[in-house]
């Protein structure tokens, strides 16, 4: 069986977690728990590890067709197959918990997938495939005809119960399949509910008042936010899925849904991102001040507080559990083919182990942008974790670091990472009047200065023409082009702009992507949305403008990034969706909107 693309899939979300419908009727990815919990349907990385297909008998064949899109402002997907017999329609969705409204969404979802056929015209055929395979396909459950309807199926600390209304079902031995003709005007609905063994049994929910409700509650979200800026459509659409991204009991945003999604089909580069990064922080708050409000970012930022903790000799782990876990130890899942035989699927993530530098200055940035909300003087535990956090960077900032992209291959002196440092001690001198007597501005001002000298003599490469990605390197690297962004040196500086130009025509490629460095297999969205806000700083908004929209043209029908681009096949690649994609759509419209914003 050969795996749908990457770009065939659409995306649900309770923002408790998420899960993955193909183009094809098939949901192929969910971890009803929470988003880094085990999953129960995870055909995605092998097509063993289960899935719920519902779609046309003969779906793909010839003439079918099938159109997606999602209800306006919502991640709840409207699937239309058209069949030479007809026409229908599947609702999919997460159900939110009923009556929940904005800032309410995700607190208490009930973990409930609910999918609804109705019949457009003629008369459809229609084939149902549930085969749940919960931890990760390790187990096979036992299933049971239930009273009153549906078919409970109960392995290891799981239990799922699938009903379908007054449709019939009958349990297999490990699946449920049915066939059943679905004509113009009926409706039929569905949910599979999730429940633990030995807690609570799964909810019952009537599936077409909870579309309704969760469709209300994403409305009701997004009403409560506002974005005046360009691109507003595209804009909205990005913060929906960030919002889907975010977990919504501690305000923590994973970096993607998935794990082990390859940078390259057969690769080895299959990481977990379902996690949240402190090394993209100051991006993702600085995109939910653009498009969410406060609140979003208040919520993530106490999260980070509470997640850091006192500090103590070891550097500030990168992530963290969505819940503030620390220890995130990566194990490998042997049993998993892996998507399209990329092995080795990976549960964990080995990062939290590393050594990196930005970390701090991430943090303290959004310390920063968040100040007039902290107040005059901060508390006792914000106090001590940027006071931690300085002392850490002024007594660390000179030595080698894995970087912002987390190499596995030993240790450097990054660029970014020395300028993320400095950003840590400018900022931390900005703010010292609200930190105590035990501040020290002066001594950091200081440390803040030969960070700065360090990085202008060792970074910048005179044979080259710009700066490469770590110190005494003729390796070009596109996160220099974070210099301007951090306030570094601006985009205008001669010295800047001979950077942005060698890095746009190195590693710059006809579509309009970037790669992160020469060897680079595909473009990396995250760095082209960057290349756009340097146009816009070093003052070419035209050409910025022309880039953003090659870029955003790169999303799949339903407007989802993953990471990065096949550059020959233009196939999506990486774990998706892939929230710093998004986050770099929505700083770079801002920044076409307004090129002096911070």
């Amino acid at each position: 069986m050969t795996q749908p693309a990457i770009s065939d899939y659409g995306f649900l979300s309770d923002s408790r977690s998420g899960a993955l419908v193909g183009i094809d009727g098939s949901i192929d990815w969910w971890c009803p728990h929470r988003f880094d919990g085990a999953s129960v349907f995870g055909r995605l990385l092998d097509p063993r590890a289960g899935h719920f297909r519902l779609a046309p008998v003969g779906v793909g064949g010839p003439g079918f067709r099938v159109e997606r899109s999602y209800r306006p402002d919502t991640l709840v997907l409207r699937t239309v197959h058209h069949t030479p017999q007809g026409s229908v329609a599947v609702t999919d969705a997460l159900a939110a918990e009923t009556g929940a409204r904005a800032h309410e969404l995700g607190m208490n979802s009930p973990a409930v997938l609910i999918r609804v056929v109705e019949g457009l015209s003629g008369r459809v055929r229609m084939e149902l495939d549930f085969a749940p395979r919960p931890e990760y396909g390790l187990l096979t459950p036992y299933l049971h005809e239930q009273p009153g309807g549906g078919v409970r199926a109960d392995a290891g600390p799981v239990v799922l119960v699938l009903r379908a209304g007054d449709l019939p079902l009958r349990a297999g031995r490990d699946r449920v399949t049915e066939e059943f003709e679905v004509s113009a005007g009926q409706v039929i609905g569905m949910d599979a509910a999730f429940g633990q063994a030995y807690g609570a049994p799964p909810p019952r929910m009537d599936p077409l008042v909870a579309i309704a409700e969760t469709t209300r509650a994403w409305e009701a979200f997004r009403e409560a936010h506002r974005y005046d800026g360009r691109y507003p459509e595209l804009v909205r659409h990005s913060a929906t899925v960030l919002t889907g991204l975010t977990y919504a009991r501690s305000g923590a945003v994973t970096a993607a849904l998935t794990s082990s999604l390859p940078e390259q089909i057969g690769g080895d580069r299959n990481y977990d991102y379902r996690y949240s990064w402190l090394r993209d922080f100051s991006l993702t708050m600085r995109a939910l001040w653009v498009a969410a409000c406060p609140d979003e970012a208040s919520r993530l930022f106490a999260w980070a507080a509470r997640s850091i903790g006192r500090f103590g000799d070891e550097p500030v782990p990168v992530l963290f559990g969505v819940e503030g876990e620390r220890d995130l130890s990566e194990h490998h899942c042997d049993h998993l083919r892996g998507y399209r035989d990329s092995r080795p699927v990976r549960v964990g993530n080995d990062a939290w182990r590393q050594r990196q530098l930005d970390v701090p200055g991430e943090v303290l940035s959004a310390v920063w942008r968040l100040r007039d909300y902290l107040g005059a003087t901060f508390e006792e535990e914000l106090r001590e974790m940027v006071l931690g956090l300085t002392e850490q960077v002024a007594a660390t900032w000179h030595l080698p670091d894995r970087g912002i992209w987390e190499t596995r291959e030993g240790e450097r002196h990054y660029l970014s990472s020395k300028v993320s440092c400095w950003l840590a001690m400018d900022r931390a001198v900005g703010l010292a009047d609200r930190l105590g007597e035990r501040a020290d501005p002066r001594r950091w001002a200081g440390v803040r200065d030969e960070i700065r000298a360090a990085v202008l003599r060792e970074g910048w490469n005179d044979r080259i023409g710009a700066f490469t990605g770590a110190f005494g390197s003729p390796e070009l690297d596109a996160s220099v082009l974070t210099l301007p962004m951090a306030c570094f040196l601006p985009a205008t500086d001669p010295r800047m702009r001979s950077t942005i130009t060698t890095v746009e025509r190195e590693l710059g490629t006809d579509n309009g992507l970037l790669r992160r460095w020469t060897t680079d297999p595909a473009g990396f969205l995250l760095c082209s949305f960057w290349l756009v806000e340097c146009l816009v700083m070093a003052g070419e908004p035209r050409r910025a403008e022309e880039l953003f929209e090659r870029v955003v043209g790169h999303a799949n029908d339903v407007g989802l990034f993953s990471e990065q681009i096949d550059l020959t096949t233009g196939a999506q690649l990486g774990n998706m969706p892939q929230a710093l994609s998004h986050i770099g759509l929505i700083n770079a419209a801002w920044r076409l909107t307004e090129p002096n914003s911070s």
